[in-house]
């Protein structure tokens, strides 16, 4: 029956529907174009750093981007997938806005093992949420996708609704970095029937994109403040400066953060 499936339905490149040998895999022109995040990376933000692709052990663990050596990063350790450019910009975009809801599953199996160095023991996955004005204008809150391929793949708790948007905030399309920060201060909190789990426990928030960090920080404000033992972050794609070189963050549009 599969084979029959693949016969009238054949594998189809994620990001072009160009023919490819197996569900979930990229054509090579799409390959070309899409940067994966490995070896020497930010340990705190996953931002791929210059230095080569094979210093990826305990030398590069304690690597850190100019962003974060000045930045205060409220999280403990950060991973990305690929950076937010080309193919990855164009595949996260399908997701989020163009209702591909078949990528959650590939592209959260590229999620969950960008988050392999991060896993805990008793380890909660929890999704950036979406104020419910947004959720339900989109219908479905893409992060949510992509933590529970991380939660399936490692094994661990899911928690869709662990964090709540408390007021709703402005897009962060073109704004600063501190204005960014300043949008999301206190947006986020730890939804009470859930608080009681999350005590001492660690915690591992998914979302698709990651800019200046803000989204990020503000979830991680709340999760601390509600008793987490620890947050670790992991995006799908990671923006990078369009100038200046791979150690810093852009400010993009997109409405990302």
């Amino acid at each position: 029956m599969k084979a029959a499936l693949r016969v009238i339905y054949p594998p189809q490149c994620l990001g072009c529907g160009a023919g490819v040998d197996g569900d979930g895999a990229l054509c090579p022109s799409c390959w070309r174009d899409c940067e994966f995040v490995g070896g020497c990376a930010c340990a705190r933000c996953g931002v791929p750093l210059p230095g080569g692709g094979s210093d990826s052990g305990a030398d590069a663990a304690g690597l850190l981007c100019d962003d974060c050596l000045i930045v205060t990063r409220p999280w403990h350790a950060g991973r990305a997938a690929v950076v937010y450019d080309g193919v990855g910009r164009r595949l996260v975009l399908a997701l989020k806005h163009g209702d591909r809801l078949d990528l959650g599953r590939p592209l959260g199996g590229w999620v969950a093992q960008a988050a392999a160095p991060l896993i805990r023991p008793e380890m909660i996955v929890a999704p950036i949420p979406l104020h419910p004005r947004r959720l339900l204008r989109r219908k479905f809150n893409q992060a949510a996708l992509l933590s529970a391929q991380v939660s399936r793949q490692h094994g661990l708790q899911h928690a869709p609704t662990l964090l709540a948007r408390t007021r709703a905030t402005l897009p962060q399309d073109h704004r600063s970095r501190a204005e960014r920060f300043a949008n999301l201060a206190e947006a986020m909190a730890v939804t009470p029937a859930h608080a009681a789990m999350l005590a001492g426990r660690p915690v591992l928030l998914v979302d698709d994109v990651m800019a200046s960090g803000a989204t990020m920080a503000a979830a991680t404000h709340a999760l601390l403040a509600a008793g987490a033992a620890s947050v670790s972050v992991v995006v799908l794609a990671r923006a990078v400066r369009e100038t200046g070189g791979r150690n810093g963050t852009m400010e993009i549009g997109g409405a990302i953060s």
